[in-house]
């Protein structure tokens, strides 16, 4: 690979274009090139929506379920009607504004505060600080938001476009390396410390996945790879439209299902936007 990256250069600096004489399908770092060239008018709209769809399934069932949610919250704090009816309107309102907000793209970083505040709200309320797996997912939700933030501030900037300018803000940088490393945290909930072949070939594989998307290593290819590996999982594990309405089952598996498509949406975003200034690929241009 080195030699052929020589090769390249030295042909482009003769003012000479190089044609690879491979097929693209065989060298791995073209496959998230070719994704982007064929999905990058679409990937960021739908890498949001698929961040926000936790958060718009859980407005509009609170919606649908007003009074048992308001029970619910009543009945665990002992809080009145008055005050667990204002935590239901907080969620409904808060959840639904905020995703309109990030579908039409103004004043998303106000709409992703918003969207933390709904989140550490709930941790709270329906004590998910002490469920350790409910919590890593809740914490991957964040790192989602983080990346959509940082999304919306690389629009900002891209108002002067053709302005020279410094290196990228380490806000923006820290807000993506912050965001790669708790969008991981959904992954060390789907290990399982089984005996068997399966198991222990998905641990080694999604280990080793999440390391390189934490560490930012051939980002987007790994990230590529566990939105493929995690959407096959969510749909094979969390299909609740198998499971009759009214079943308990069938609004556990409902709400794993979009919390689950929300982290696929940040591991999107980190495909479109690549892993941020905080990272090993972004060294490798500096070496």
């Amino acid at each position: 690979m080195l030699c052929m990256r020589a090769a390249e250069l030295s042909v482009q600096r003769a003012g000479l274009s190089l044609q690879c004489p491979f097929p693209c399908s065989l060298l791995m770092p073209c496959v998230p090139l070719q994704f982007l060239r064929v999905t990058k008018q679409y990937l960021p709209h739908v890498a949001r929506l698929c961040l926000i769809s936790t958060f718009l399934e859980d407005g509009i069932r609170m919606w649908f379920q007003w009074s048992e949610q308001r029970d619910y919250i009543d009945g665990t704090w002992n809080c009145g009607y008055f005050l667990a009816s204002i935590f239901v309107f907080l969620n409904l309102f808060g959840q639904l504004g905020g995703c309109i907000l990030v579908l039409s793209r103004n004043f998303v970083q106000y709409a992703c505060f918003g969207l933390f505040g709904i989140i550490a709200l709930q941790t709270i309320a329906y004590s998910i600080l002490w469920d350790l797996k409910f919590l890593m997912r809740n914490l991957a939700l964040g790192g989602g938001l983080l990346l959509l933030l940082a999304e919306s501030r690389s629009e900002g900037k891209s108002m002067f476009a053709g302005v020279p300018t410094m290196r990228e803000s380490s806000p923006k940088q820290y807000m993506q390396l912050g965001g790669r490393v708790l969008l991981v945290l959904m992954f060390m909930t789907l290990l399982h410390f089984d005996m068997n072949f399966f198991s222990i070939l998905q641990n080694i594989v999604g280990t080793a996945l999440i390391i390189l998307v934490a560490i930012g290593f051939k980002t987007k290819l790994a990230a590529l790879t566990l939105v493929i590996w995690l959407f096959g999982i969510n749909i094979y594990f969390n299909a609740f439209w198998t499971v009759p309405a009214y079943k308990p089952m069938h609004d556990f598996l409902k709400y794993d299902f979009f919390q689950t498509m929300s982290v696929i949406g940040g591991l999107l975003l980190v495909v479109a936007l690549g892993p941020g200034g905080v990272s090993m690929d972004e060294k490798k241009k500096e070496w």
